[in-house]
């Protein structure tokens, strides 16, 4: 439970960064409008669209009877239209990321930069880092895919299908969405997926307390645009002290005189949880994802 409000306390932390920071906020809202307006062209063609794909699917069914022809439709289009809006929603902050990878790098090294101590960079070139992005971020999607496929059939459970298994799914999308805006701290500190993941598997509960609030509220249209740059800001504090990066910080604090365990005092720490132990990342416990 305290690793669950921790994660939650990172999100809220990076909100009130960027609105801290109004000239951050209106800059890291830019991907976010693209995305929009690139996703609302695309749900709209599905939306108007659908019908006639599903017909075009399924020639073998033209010749059946009223009403099961219809049922039989009417349920492959709300399948291909759940399906558009599940991508969607699992998508759109990958999608979002790599739109505004520059974006969203320099935000995060602003945080880095006001937080203080060393503001690291990957030395990669900008072409090197989209394409890192792109890469891990379909691999992940087909991990997503499979792990969404599963999830749907297990929905057709009673009483489980409709109760515990949203739930899981929920818990999925949080666990991944905070792997994709952590992502965007860990590749400038030269963290490959892999590392990234088993990072977040040691942490499962801090990740999900940052990130299934987020796939919530990005659940409601607009939502997602004007809350990706704070979701950014509070990713990169838990970065921060997931991997000890505020070591110098820590540092300073011991030569003051002070609890190098205690949390600063002022912005910098306020509403944010105690930092992880600097040093490495630690052994990978096995389990999902």
């Amino acid at each position: 439970m305290r690793d669950l409000a921790g994660g939650f306390r990172y999100l809220l932390a990076g909100q009130g960064w960027v609105f801290r920071n109004g000239r951050w906020l209106g800059f890291g809202l830019l991907p976010g409008l693209v995305s929009l307006l690139l996703y609302a062209a695309a749900l709209t063609g599905l939306f108007y669209g659908a019908d006639d794909f599903t017909a075009w699917a399924t020639p073998f069914a033209s010749d059946w009877s009223s009403p099961w022809l219809g049922l039989f439709r009417g349920f492959l289009t709300a399948l291909v239209i759940s399906l558009g809006l599940f991508l969607t929603v699992i998508t759109f902050t990958a999608v979002t990321l790599l739109v505004g990878q520059p974006f969203y790098e320099s935000l995060s090294e602003q945080v880095d930069r006001s937080e203080g101590g060393e503001v690291p960079e990957s030395g990669r070139s900008l072409w090197a880092d989209l394409w890192i992005s792109a890469r891990d971020s379909l691999r992940l999607l087909v991990r997503v895919l499979l792990y969404g496929i599963l999830l749907f059939a297990l929905g057709f459970i009673p009483v489980v299908g409709q109760t515990v298994v949203p739930a899981i799914g929920f818990c999925v999308s949080g666990f991944f969405l905070t792997q994709e805006l952590t992502s965007v701290a860990l590749q400038r500190r030269r963290v490959d997926l892999d590392e990234q993941l088993a990072l977040l598997r040691g942490r499962r509960a801090l990740a999900l307390g940052f990130g299934v609030p987020l796939v919530l509220v990005f659940l409601i249209p607009l939502v997602a645009v004007f809350l990706m740059p704070g979701a950014v800001a509070g990713a990169t504090l838990m970065v921060r002290d997931l991997t000890g990066a505020d070591g110098a910080g820590q540092d300073a604090r011991e030569d003051a005189g002070e609890d190098p365990g205690q949390e600063p005092e002022g912005d910098a720490g306020a509403g944010r949880p105690a930092r992880a132990p600097a040093g490495g990342f630690g052994p990978p416990p096995p389990s999902f994802p």
